[in-house]
């Protein structure tokens, strides 16, 4: 894992600040948090009505919450939203009522098996209201009435998403999605919108080939949205990253695109291997992230899901114990660096035509032997030049080369670049 670093430490205290607002699929909870966003990355803000439709589905109405709770007899708040944004059952149409606890209790959701924990749980499509606290509180209720309240919203409205795009020598795109659309849940959302804001300013400082559009999106829902406004121009998509559960002190884990082979699957393959990190690549599966939506058969987009421990393989996942406390600046500084690695092979893995290739071509003459003088990678770097030439042939790309020559990607495409600049090759 890679060390803790600067960034690291300002991914986390990115992380502490979203951590207390309230999310959801709507709301002014996603707006306050973009607005945090754009403090480190410039973001094109969209608003999309209620009832636009968007592919197979409609936008929602838009919801908010201002305060809510559950007092006992005496007016103490037993179970407050102020405390936490994970008390109230996402998207709760307004109550306000005293009732008995045997009735309240169908609307009290606990995680038994975690007595102290609270459980993050949602209603969006139906109509319905609830609470969620620690089996811990519940059993120490007595029975008795208590007042109910919550002071929510649902109305037509809006549903927000934001986009950051680092201009490439290209137009064609990779895209980057994270979700932000979960309340406090520091790792499953937090971590990877910090993560994926992190990458565009390093992206920023580079010149990439591709062009990266960065998409911040409730799950789902603001997929489908983007997908359906986007429709016309989604062929220049020709990669894509889902960013998720990005700072747990688990083993990377990489999910493939529904394609299995897309240039996305090979390149994290061969990046994962190549540093040596404990990881996992698993199989396209259509649950989880908004991978399943880009995937979908009608798009087929190249990709994949990066994660740490995936979606629902940690105990703390939709928890309370999901907190700033759960991620590190390390894990999240390790995701950023493999994000990176793996665009910078992405980047560079384009194919070439050897220009001289009835025979091996007079490196000597050309000064391309010369200018491996003294250094300590000399062999490797003139068997290199020999692999490429070897394989520029219009059908492999520098990443074939790394692999079937068993030679760091690095080494190949600097290998490449003294060629290209030599008028041996070319892209």
């Amino acid at each position: 894992m890679a060390p803790v670093t600067g960034v690291g430490e300002e991914m986390h205290a990115l992380v502490e600040r979203l951590y207390p607002l309230c999310r959801s699929i709507t709301g002014d909870g996603v707006r306050a948090t973009l607005r945090i966003v754009g403090e480190y990355i410039p973001l094109q803000v969209h608003e999309v009505p209620t009832g636009t439709p968007v592919l197979d589905w409609t936008v929602p109405e838009e919801w908010n919450i201002r305060d809510a709770y559950i007092a006992d007899a005496t007016g103490k708040r037993v179970v407050d939203f102020a405390a936490s944004s994970l008390h109230v059952l996402g998207y709760s149409v307004p109550v306000s009522a005293t009732m008995p606890l045997s009735e309240l209790r169908r609307h009290l959701h606990t995680l038994p098996e975690h007595p102290a924990w609270v459980p993050y749980r949602t209603s969006y499509y139906r109509p319905e209201w609830g609470f969620c606290l620690s089996q811990e509180t519940l059993d120490a209720l007595p029975e008795g009435d208590y007042e109910v309240r919550v002071d929510s919203t649902l109305a037509d409205g809006h549903l927000t998403y934001a986009e950051h795009v680092v201009p490439g020598q290209v137009s064609d795109e990779v895209i980057v999605s994270c979700h932000v659309c979960h309340p406090s849940l520091a790792n499953d959302n937090l971590a990877g919108i910090a993560v994926a804001a992190f990458l565009a300013r390093a992206l920023a400082e580079e010149t990439p080939y591709y062009t990266y559009r960065f998409i911040f999106a409730p799950g789902t829902i603001g997929a489908i949205t983007w997908l359906a406004r986007n429709a016309e121009r989604v062929e220049k998509v020709k990669h894509g990253l889902v960013l998720a559960c990005a700072g747990d002190p688990g083993r990377l884990t990489y999910k493939q695109s529904r394609r299995g082979d897309a240039e996305i699957d090979r390149v994290m393959r061969y990046v994962l291997a190549a540093s040596e990190r404990p990881h996992s690549v698993n199989e396209f599966t259509p649950y989880g992230y908004d991978e399943r939506q880009f995937c979908s058969p009608g798009f087929d987009l190249g990709v994949g899901s990066l994660s740490r421990t995936p979606y629902a393989g940690y105990p703390e996942y939709h928890t309370s114990a999901d907190n700033p406390d759960f991620v590190s600046p390390r894990a999240m500084a390790d995701t950023l660096a493999v994000c990176r690695e793996a665009f910078g092979v992405l980047d560079r893995n384009r194919r070439y035509l050897n220009l001289s290739p009835y025979g091996e071509p007079q490196l000597g003459r050309r000064g391309l032997y010369d200018s491996l003088g003294g250094r300590s990678d000399a062999k490797q770097a003139q068997l290199a030049m020999l692999w490429v030439l070897s394989l520029s042939d219009g059908e492999h790309g520098l990443l074939d080369v790394a692999e079937r020559s068993g030679l760091p990607f690095d080494t190949v495409a600097a290998a490449a670049g003294a060629l290209d600049t030599a008028g041996l090759i070319k892209a």
